[in-house]
């Protein structure tokens, strides 16, 4: 049976002396990655004798938040943690093993070289000296001549011979071992680059000391929990719409997808991978507000200088001018710049007082985690890692929107219900399609279980829209007060070309008075099912089914009058 240690914050406590220190190496087990940040579990198994111990794991990375590490764990037998203690230090690269063989094998390289080099030293040194003989071969013809009747003995045609090779082979031998010299030179100089990047380095990382107590000999699982920056996920979305037919239903496959990075300074190989919506470093509270108070600014009224001449008056602190009148004039700009001051001051206190009321927390309005299936590796250079979360087939009702006096086009979009009882989605990009074809791109909102959701799908032949002015005229009406009117009819066509009745919305505006004198007036026959849509003033809206092969047709319109003596202009 195993026994279970708890999690212990980060303190001190007293640990004795005879405390033994034991190393431990430890692995990555899995990571639950946020928004914004990640939290890491390590887990370190060993062996321990009865008795206290201090267990040492020093490959958790530098970036680890301290507050956030905890240890915990399971045993074979009781094991007690008095205290956990962190600080960071450099240690020697975990690939030094690896750098160290690496090392050896270069220096045994540089040394046969050198040997190699040697060689062709003696080479260089015999080939001068066959160099030498033959010059000395060739100066026998300046020596004395023998007395008369005797024989110099030496074989010329002979002689000459062994000049002309020896010489050839002589000079062909020092060039080669020279080259060969060059060449070893060479590889040394690039061998020893190696070794010089190779050189025995640390790396800085966060040091775990556990003082642990075992009652007997025991088998230890010790885990480290702790919070690293510098990760992320990103929520992406496949929205894959088929529009159906007459008899077949519409039918959208939701595929949830989700981009990881990370730069944590360590590699997350073969961990068990965790999606988290929580932001642990976003906040816990709501900010707090500080009283705004409104007062009248004080009247600043300056004291006159009387010492000063009307005509010349006393600049602050002149040299040339009297003791007294420089005395007043300072004191007058004294509290000229006291006063200022308080005003300078007061007005950065609610310069201030401003901005943090305007500041804003992100706080993740639900929670849920995404357990990502196997095993996956997250490289530790910022690389993005994709992974699919879930997919979804959501029943789509479609419909047709139009705005036909910015664009005679029908645009298809899907209105989709988030699962409930599922789980919600983050905001993220969407990539669309239609019918297996690629339409484009678009944007998710926030959207929790229940809520409603429209994506434009692009546009749709089948529908086809015409807008069109039908009446534009302007006059004065009334004998007194006369009035400038300027009326406006629009005629807007639509026609379903469907095998099926498809939902419709067609948008169009109205002008918004800025002024009381200004009257706007809605005419026309048909009128709009909406005002003011979405809040936006001067905004209408015709919402409706239309029928396979039907055509629609709204007339509308609106008429402005204003008083005749002034003119009128239309803008945004």
């Amino acid at each position: 049976m195993r026994a279970y240690l708890l999690a212990v914050p980060l303190i001190a406590l007293a640990v004795p002396a005879r405390a033994a220190e034991i190393p431990a190496a430890s692995r990555i087990e899995a990571v639950t990655v946020f928004p914004s940040g990640a939290e890491v579990t390590r887990v370190a198994k060993l062996t321990l004798e009865k008795g206290e111990h201090t267990i040492v794991i020093n490959d958790v990375p530098a970036s680890a938040v301290p507050g956030s590490i905890r240890v915990e764990g399971k045993a074979t037998g009781r094991l007690e943690i008095g205290s956990v203690d962190s600080r960071r230090l450099f240690v020697p690269r975990t690939d030094q093993d690896v750098a160290e063989t690496e090392r050896r094998k270069l220096e045994d390289e540089v040394e046969r070289l050198r040997d190699e080099r040697g060689q062709f030293e003696a080479q260089v040194q015999g080939a001068e000296t066959q160099k030498a003989l033959i010059a000395n071969l060739a100066a026998l013809p300046n020596r004395p001549v023998p007395a008369a009747g005797a024989d110099r003995g030496e074989d010329w045609p002979q002689i000459l011979a062994l000049i002309a090779s020896g010489s050839r082979e002589a000079h062909r031998g020092l060039i080669e071992a020279q080259v060969k010299l060059r060449e070893i030179d060479r590889k040394i100089q690039d061998l020893e680059g190696k070794l010089s990047s190779i050189a025995p380095s640390k790396e800085e990382r966060t040091e775990v000391k556990v003082y642990v107590s075992a009652a007997a000999p025991l088998e230890a699982d010790m885990t480290v929990r702790y919070q690293v920056p510098n990760a992320s996920w990103v929520p992406m979305y496949d929205a894959r719409l088929a529009t159906g037919a007459k008899n077949v239903a519409p039918k959208l496959d939701l595929t949830r997808r989700a981009e990881i990075t990370q730069r944590t300074g360590e590699t997350w190989d073969q961990v068990a991978l965790m999606l988290s919506t929580t932001r642990p470093t976003a906040g816990a509270a709501a900010p707090e507000l500080f009283p705004v108070t409104v007062d009248f600014e004080p009247e600043y009224k300056p004291r006159p200088m009387a010492a000063a001449p009307p005509a010349a008056p006393v600049a602050a602190g002149r040299a040339d001018a009297p003791d007294e009148e420089r005395a007043a004039a300072n004191e007058a700009a004294s509290e000229l710049d006291a006063v200022e001051g308080k005003s300078v001051r007061r007005m950065a206190k609610m310069k201030e007082a401003v901005v943090e009321q305007a500041a804003t927390v992100v706080a993740a309005p639900f929670q849920a985690v995404y357990n990502v299936p196997g095993r996956l590796t997250v490289p530790n250079t910022g690389e993005a890692k994709r992974v699919q979360l879930m997919q979804e087939a959501i029943e789509p009702e479609l419909a047709v929107r139009t705005v036909p006096k910015v664009d005679a086009k029908a645009y298809l979009y899907a209105k989709l219900v988030v699962p409930k009882g599922g789980s919600p989605m983050l905001p993220g990009a969407v990539q669309l399609f239609r019918d297996g074809t690629f339409v484009g791109a678009g944007r998710l909102p926030v959207l929790s279980p229940g809520e409603e959701h429209e994506l434009g799908f692009g546009m749709d032949d089948l529908v086809r829209v015409k807008h069109t002015i039908s009446e534009e005229k302007r006059g004065e009406t009334g004998l007194i007060s006369t009035s400038r009117t300027d009326s406006r009819n629009y005629k807007i066509t639509i026609k379903n070309l469907h095998e099926r009745a498809v939902l419709l919305t067609v948008l169009d505006q109205l002008p918004v008075s800025k002024n009381q004198d200004i009257k706007v007036e809605l005419t026309g026959k048909t009128a709009p099912t909406k005002l003011n849509v979405e809040d936006k003033r001067g905004i209408v809206s015709w919402d409706g089914k239309i029928e396979p092969d039907q055509e629609q047709v709204i007339e509308f319109g609106y008429r402005v009058t204003w008083p005749s003596a002034k003119a009128i202009q239309y803008g945004r």
